[in-house]
């Protein structure tokens, strides 16, 4: 009996498809460097141990960086009010703190709550416009809410903040110093848990429906994604993660001001964000570890003129590198690795 004709355009389909799924799985693996990348917190912990403050500050950014990479790098929502879930978050945690409910893992979680709230509701505001009215409704939403923060005094307040925040130890045994060792530990602890549910998330079929929807919204419906139902999820869950980072903040430096709310908070989030790379996850990472390392050094090499320096290498960074330290980083290695395969092709003819 003669097996059936395939057709070859059926055998190149599943080729195609068995290779895409094969790379999936690839990426999906963890690698030796993220393993490497990984150590780099454990490593820093003996070896900068007067430095704890700074250390905790840029594994908080991160985590920032990580929520703003998850609506704008996977999602292409670009967004200049993300201060606004940070600010929520570390404005829950001072309110909380201030009547005796300072355990850290119940303010994480209510502050991830209430941050995902104001996302979820936002977002329909947020995506029915295009790129540039997106920038604009949520800047809007972050200038709100700093005036409103700013005006109700008696809740917030005002410009003093909430000094004197009340956190107990975490798991009712490890207790913030003050010194700051505790809260880098913790800090870093709750950036690897979310990185790695982040990273679950982006290499589920639920992050590559994004990336389709990044790369064409038109056609995806026609594949069965929902597309707006995927973006106000995702919208939902970079809100929750930012306002986790906000928590972290508050519980690590006991004091929440109107700036955790302020559009510098925002507009530092995306630089940082477009200095490592988009859409990498790591990028936000290493983005927020050079922006901050390098904001420290030449505040003190030069008080005066420090963000003229920072300016000028975002500027050259952008002309030169306009995929980010990972993007630039990704394509110079895939170009090494194609001129060794020519080379051996080469070689073997």
């Amino acid at each position: 009996m003669n097996s059936p004709v395939v057709p070859q355009s059926a055998n190149d389909a599943r080729a195609a498809l068995h290779e895409t799924l094969q790379r999936q799985r690839r990426s999906a693996r963890w690698h030796a460097l993220e393993y490497l990348f990984w150590c780099l917190p454990v490593l820093a912990y003996f070896l900068f141990p007067g430095n704890y403050l700074l250390l905790s500050q840029i594994a908080i950014t991160s985590l920032f960086a990580l929520s703003l990479d998850l609506i704008f790098g996977y999602a292409g929502i670009i967004s200049l009010g993300h201060a606004a879930f940070f600010g929520v978050g570390a404005y829950t945690v001072g309110l909380l703190g201030l009547r005796g409910m300072g355990d850290p893992l119940t303010g994480l979680l209510l502050a991830a709550l209430f941050a995902a709230v104001l996302g979820f509701l936002s977002s329909f505001l947020v995506l029915r416009g295009s790129d540039l009215a997106r920038l604009m409704v949520t800047l809007g939403v972050a200038l709100m809410l700093y005036e409103l923060a700013n005006k109700f005094t008696r809740i917030t307040g005002g410009v003093d903040g909430i000094p004197g925040i009340e956190i107990k130890p975490i798991l009712g045994l490890f207790e913030f110093d003050m010194y700051g060792r505790v809260g880098y530990v913790y800090a870093v602890v709750v950036l690897f848990v979310l990185f790695w549910i982040a990273r679950r998330i982006v290499h589920s079929p639920f992050g590559q429906s994004l990336r389709g929807i990044q790369m064409n919204a038109q056609r995806m419906p026609a594949l069965g994604v929902p597309v707006h139902r995927r973006l106000v999820a995702v919208y939902t869950l970079g809100a929750a993660y930012a306002g986790v980072a906000g928590a972290v903040l508050a519980q690590t430096n006991q004091f929440v001001s109107l700036s955790v709310l302020g559009f510098e908070n925002s507009a530092d989030l995306l630089l940082i964000l477009i200095l490592g790379g988009t859409g990498r996850l790591y990028g936000g990472l290493i983005g927020a570890i050079v922006f901050i390392v390098a904001k420290h050094l030449l505040s003190d090499i030069n008080p005066q003129y420090w963000q003229f320096w920072l300016g000028l290498a975002l500027v050259l960074l952008v002309m030169f590198a306009r995929g980010g330290i990972l993007g630039t980083a990704a394509q110079w290695l895939r170009a090494r690795r194609q001129r060794t395969q020519q080379r051996s092709q080469e070689g073997a003819a």
